[in-house]
């Protein structure tokens, strides 16, 4: 399941990448509720779908490298459903959600923020891959 079989270095720096995301955005989630300016209302109201849906990508990603051409299209086709389902299906009927039409919306901006930043970095360690071998 390994994205870069025949080097463990970049499989490494793959998965810490994915951590990191995931950490950053978990960090986010727990603080938007201290967050006092601009827009704190939309903030309190939409941040935790914005971050969570990031955060679902980067382990989405992980799980659907097995085709390294399409699965990051893949992650993010899964991880738009799955958050969405969640929003239109009351919370899958074990945990309490308030449907908001906006909700829909931040999802697909998390998921789209995490999709256009992993795709930028992977462009970037195919334009230098041997900058990315050196440790």
């Amino acid at each position: 399941m390994a994205i870069i079989q025949e080097n463990p270095i970049l499989e490494l720096r793959s998965v810490a990448s994915n951590l990191a995301f995931v950490a950053v955005a978990v960090m986010l989630f727990l603080m938007k509720k201290q967050y006092a300016g601009p827009f704190q209302d939309l903030i309190g109201a939409y941040a935790g779908n914005v971050t969570v849906s990031f955060a679902l990508y980067f382990v989405f990603q992980r799980l659907c490298m097995m085709s390294p051409r399409f699965g990051i299209v893949i992650a993010a086709a899964l991880v738009l459903a799955c958050v969405e389902s969640f929003e239109l299906l009351d919370g899958f009927g074990f945990m309490a959600n308030t449907y908001d039409t906006f909700d829909l919306l931040a999802n697909a901006i998390g998921v789209g923020l995490a999709f256009s930043l992993d795709t930028v970095l992977g462009r970037k360690r195919q334009k230098d891959p041997e900058a990315n071998v050196e440790a």
